[in-house]
């Protein structure tokens, strides 16, 4: 049985930054990572929840979109006009 290994759409090599080169698989209880384009590769056991979550395109828009200002909408009445 061989194992399935996918690539992680929008993240980046943390050693030759290219974008979507790193693929992902798990086996034994182990989640591999490597990436096609240089030498990285990492291990990390399943259960670590504590891991840092790789850079993505999905995670940097988050990000953004935390630090916009946040603006205060005035609702204006239609019906009370002022004379």
């Amino acid at each position: 049985m061989s194992t399935v290994k996918r690539f992680i759409a929008g993240v980046t090599c943390p050693r030759c930054a290219e974008m979507d080169r790193i693929r992902s698989w798990e086996q034994n209880g182990i989640r591999y990572r490597e990436c096609v384009s240089c030498d990285f590769f990492e291990q990390l056991p399943i259960e670590d929840e504590t891991a840092p979550e790789l850079q993505t395109r999905v995670n940097k828009l988050r990000e953004e979109q935390k630090q916009q200002d946040i603006q205060t909408v005035r609702i204006l009445d239609p019906g009370s006009s002022s004379k």
